[in-house]
């Protein structure tokens, strides 16, 4: 198989915690802000993760309750207006007091631009949200570090649809088994299985133990080569060693990524 010519990031849960203690913690400020009775705790929380997209949450949350408009079209109006507050509220979190990239998450992508691995975003949260974290990361130009990014708003249908990969993979014109997708959701392993994109899975806190059908490889996390399956056989004895392209290349079974120039 030919080598990886690009990586392909999913943003919340996978950059950073961001799902726990960003948008749960936003929405509920909203839900106060709006003098809603409404309060999602991590538990609940995790389960309406089960529904990709923040809007789409709050509607299915407001399906669900008594307390909530009775009409379609009014649920819909004030899920756009909690969904609006809560990315302001966020990008304000973040301002004020960050949320930091999971280990591992800056090494790899310094690796990818040494290495002249082209990366992508793809992900269902707003462009907003991914500009408040990558913005205070990167700084005002870090889309110059990816080369395709995919939002939410730039599809019709999300995860696990496919429609956020092929539309990253056509922008960077690149086939989907020159790629690899770095995910941590079952919905996020669907949508790239079904654009052809081998994947990785990082587990984070909400999918920590959710089953992940066609990953090629899942672990707790890049910053380290422990508890990975499989485990990379050409560095199983490197201790705390990173994960790096050419572990990723042994997964999906690529060439090894060329060395830096």
């Amino acid at each position: 198989m030919a080598g990886i010519r690009a990586l392909l990031w999913d943003v919340d849960g996978t950059l950073a915690e961001t799902e726990r203690d960003g948008h749960r913690v936003a929405f509920n400020l909203a839900f106060a802000a709006r003098g809603l009775p409404w309060r999602w705790d991590e538990a609940r929380y995790g389960a309406l993760l089960s529904v990709t997209g923040g809007r789409e949450r709050l509607i299915h949350d407001m399906s669900r309750r008594d307390d909530a408009p009775r009409s379609a079209g009014e649920r819909e109006a004030l899920a756009r207006e909690l969904h609006a507050a809560k990315n302001a509220i966020y990008a304000e979190l973040l301002r004020e007091r960050g949320i930091p990239l999971r280990e591992g998450v800056l090494e790899l992508m310094r690796e990818c631009r040494e290495r002249g691995v082209a990366m992508g975003i793809a992900t269902t949260t707003s462009r907003a949200n991914v500009d408040a974290l990558l913005g205070a990361h990167f700084g005002g130009r870090w889309t110059d570090w990816f080369a395709a990014v995919v939002c939410g708003e730039d599809v019709a249908r999300k995860k696990p649809d496919p429609e956020a990969y092929r539309r990253a993979l056509r922008a960077l014109g690149v086939e989907p088994g020159r790629a690899v997708a770095v995910e941590d959701s079952p919905a996020g392993v669907a949508a790239a299985r079904a654009a052809g994109v081998p994947v990785i899975v990082t587990r984070s806190v909400y999918f920590a133990q959710s089953a992940l059908e066609g990953a090629a490889a899942v672990g707790p996390g890049l910053g380290g080569l422990r508890g990975w399956q499989p485990s990379p056989a050409a560095r199983s004895a490197a201790g705390d060693a990173r994960v790096g392209l050419d572990d990723i290349a042994q997964w999906i079974g690529a060439d090894t990524v060329p060395a830096p120039p």
